[in-house]
C-alpha cells in the first residue's frame, strides 16, 4: 500500500471535511437546510437509556408496550431524538458557540427502527457582544416514512464577526 500523503504539513493545510468556518457576517436570516436520514437502531436506543438509566416501560419493555402502552410499540427517547436531530447538522464551526436551546417540544412520538432528518433555518441574527453575535436558527425533525414533524427546537448560538467594529453599530445604544 502507497501513502499518498507522506507531508504532515501538507495534510494539515487541507480543509476539514464537515467544517464550517463561517462568520457572523456570512449568516443570511431565512437560509434552510437540510440533513441526510438516518434510522434509529434498537441497539442505539437501549445503549443510550442505560447510560442515561432512564428504562421507562415505553422504551425499554417491550412486553408492555405492546400490551399495555399507548402506542402499541417501543419509543425511542426524547432526549435521543433531539441528540440526533442536532447530530444530523453537526458543522464543527470553529466560530460558533452553542448559548442554548429555547422552544424545545417533542410532538409526535418516534419509534424503534424510525428513519428521521432534520431542517434548520435561519431566524434571526443579532449584534450581542464586542467580538460576538448571536443567531437564532430552528431546527424541526421529521419522520421520514410519513412526513410526521416530531420535534421542534430553537437553537442560539454565538459567532465571531469578520469585522466587530461595523458589526457594533448595529447594537442599539452602541457606536465606534
Amino acid at each position: 500500500m502507497k501513502n499518498q500523503n507522506t507531508d504532515p504539513q501538507a495534510r494539515y493545510a487541507v480543509p476539514v471535511w464537515n467544517q464550517e468556518v463561517n462568520l457572523y457576517e456570512d449568516f443570511v436570516v431565512g437560509d434552510v437546510d437540510r440533513s441526510i436520514r438516518r434510522t434509529i437502531s434498537e441497539g442505539e436506543s437501549m445503549l443510550f437509556s442505560s447510560l442515561l438509566m432512564d428504562l421507562h416501560p415505553y422504551v425499554a419493555d417491550d412486553i408492555f408496550a405492546r400490551e399495555e402502552g399507548l402506542f402499541g410499540k417501543r419509543l425511542v427517547p426524547g432526549a435521543l431524538v433531539f441528540t440526533f436531530g442536532m447530530g444530523l447538522f453537526a458543522h464543527n464551526n470553529v466560530n460558533t458557540f452553542s448559548y442554548g436551546y429555547d422552544r424545545l417540544r417533542f410532538i409526535k412520538p418516534v419509534f424503534l427502527g424510525d428513519t428521521i432528518y432534520a431542517m434548520r433555518t435561519l431566524l434571526e441574527k443579532t449584534p450581542k457582544y464586542d467580538d460576538l453575535g448571536l443567531i437564532r436558527v430552528s431546527y424541526e425533525v421529521f419522520r421520514a416514512d410519513d412526513e410526521e414533524l416530531v420535534l421542534y427546537c430553537e437553537h442560539l448560538q454565538t459567532v465571531k464577526y469578520r469585522d466587530a467594529a461595523t458589526a457594533r453599530l448595529e447594537i442599539p445604544g452602541e457606536s465606534s
